[in-house]
């Protein structure tokens, strides 16, 4: 069955001083996946927030069911058979599991009370059904981004949309968490619902995805079935030229050690020791909840460490908070930039300079404003962000350009060590590449980074060397002439191997 569940055709739609969709188009047909693919800022979340009635379009028309349609927010589109998970998470940490996927649409009895027990059951059921093993009771607070991620998917489904899109679902899965929700995604396909797939991870689209549809700049380029498609064709038609040498890493001689890590012990983490010199990329790997982040934390100040010690340019330091890391020349790019990294109501500018004003203060305290703005435009220039201004919110910035800001925002502090936890996650493939340009550069430099990552390709692509954790200890130790994939899979779920 083909028909068409949902046709986008010739929208448009404008903010002050940005042109945000200018002849975007989509179709969505029973029983099919089409993925909805572009580079940051190509317009695709504006697309589905059109659709759904959170932004009025200015021009174009919107077919659903054969009728012509337009909502007047979520709760309308979403009544009518259009489910939405978003990129950002969407739900009240104080809540349990249970009630975030039936908020507003509780389970009753008769005498009009919560029926607790109901609901519980069948919550219990919907994460069954994507073989998550959660208790419902449970705290969304208690629970990882992933997991959190996953119950996003649940709610949505409870719903039995006929139209189900889906925003980076599995940027914060496991592989396991993945292969779940293909196999859900796979029978939505056969109850003839359409799913809309938004993802920059190409090598999903070529498992899950029917056909795809590319915008650029607002601008729809064209639909393909992925049948006919390579992932350098789909590259060169989201980005309007080949891309060549996804990752760009270049080999320099490596400094003196700046860091030394010797049997640190704290939460998440269980007898690390590594060291890491200048000029060198370190790649973090290892699956989901094995501690990378819980690591990276501790070394920076924002996770206390129970034992072991932390040596920097050959002094023991000992980093109890973030202004301790801070001051001691190391910064933390939080694999949240939303909720660790940004603050999103403020300024390009203000977001960029925050944690470097004492740069910018003559010895009278006041703020050197021209010079803080000539560092933030050079910032900008330098790492290419697209902002109409660097007055702009960054809330309303494309997740690439974000991810920027947040790591210039870090380098402004002029780091000797810089972690990047998830660099390039959300992010799409242009802007990848000029992240790791920039990384490239970094490492010139004499900088000493660490490359956290749940992507693979990644960390083998830019490393120099790679530590595998598992929960909480070093299984694997790997220069990258001897990594490969499987090495570091075997790593990840547990078998000490490599070489040190």
């Amino acid at each position: 069955m083909n028909d068409n569940l949902l046709e986008l055709t010739n929208i448009h739609k404008s903010f002050p001083g940005v042109k945000a969709l200018s002849g975007a188009s989509l179709t969505v047909k029973a029983g099919q996946v089409m993925a909805l693919i572009g580079e940051n800022g190509a317009g695709k979340s504006t697309l589905m927030k059109v659709l759904t009635g959170i932004y009025k379009k200015d021009a174009g028309d919107i077919i659903y069911l054969g009728k012509a349609t337009n909502f007047n927010g979520p709760k309308s589109s979403q009544e009518a058979g259009i489910g939405i998970i978003h990129q950002e998470l969407n739900l009240i940490p104080e809540l349990t599991i249970a009630e975030n996927i039936f908020l507003g649409r509780e389970f009753t009895n008769k005498f009009g009370c919560i029926d607790w027990n109901k609901t519980y059951a069948q919550a219990d059921k919907l994460l069954a059904e994507l073989h998550l093993k959660y208790d419902s009771r449970r705290l969304i607070s208690d629970l990882s981004i992933g997991e959190q991620q996953m119950v996003e998917i649940a709610k949505v489904l409870s719903f039995n949309s006929k139209v189900i899109i889906m925003d980076e679902p599995t940027d914060a899965l496991t592989d396991t968490e993945t292969a779940s929700l293909f196999e859900v995604i796979r029978k939505l396909k056969q109850q003839n619902c359409g799913v809309v797939y938004i993802s920059h991870r190409l090598q999903e689209i070529f498992e899950i995805c029917d056909a795809v549809t590319v915008l650029r700049d607002g601008q729809f380029i064209g639909e393909k079935k992925v049948s006919e498609l390579t992932e350098d064709t789909l590259i060169e038609m989201m980005v309007g030229r080949k891309l060549h040498d996804q990752y760009p890493r270049i080999d320099i001689q490596r400094g003196k050690e700046t860091l030394s890590v010797k049997n640190l012990i704290g939460n998440g983490v269980n007898d690390v020791s590594f060291s890491l010199h200048e000029g060198e990329i370190l790649g973090i790997s290892g699956l989901m909840g094995a501690g990378r982040t819980e690591l990276m934390k501790m070394i920076y100040g924002a996770n206390p460490a129970k034992s072991g010690t932390i040596v920097l340019n050959g002094k023991t330091i000992k980093t109890q908070t973030p202004k301790d890391g801070l001051n001691y020349g190391i910064v933390y790019i939080s694999e949240d930039r939303k909720k660790d990294g940004l603050i999103l109501g403020m300024s390009v500018k203000d977001n960029m300079s925050l944690n470097a004003l004492s740069y910018f203060v003559n010895p009278f305290k006041k703020l050197r404003l021209i010079d803080e703005q000539q560092a933030v435009d050079d910032f900008v220039g330098l790492f290419n962000i697209k902002t109409p201004s660097t007055n702009q919110i960054i809330g309303f910035l494309s997740g690439g350009n974000q991810q920027k800001v947040a790591i210039a925002k870090g380098l402004m502090t002029r780091p000797s060590i810089l972690i990047l936890d998830e660099p390039t996650r959300g992010v799409d493939v242009g802007a990848k590449k000029e992240i790791y340009q920039l990384i490239n550069q970094f490492k010139q430099q004499g900088l000493s980074v660490i490359l956290v990552s749940s992507d693979m390709p990644e960390v083998l692509g830019m490393s120099d060397r790679i530590l595998v954790i598992h929960e909480g200890k070093v299984t694997g130790d790997f220069s990258i002439s001897d990594a490969t994939q499987e090495k570091l899979m075997a790593a990840a779920v547990g078998k000490n191997i490599g070489e040190n």
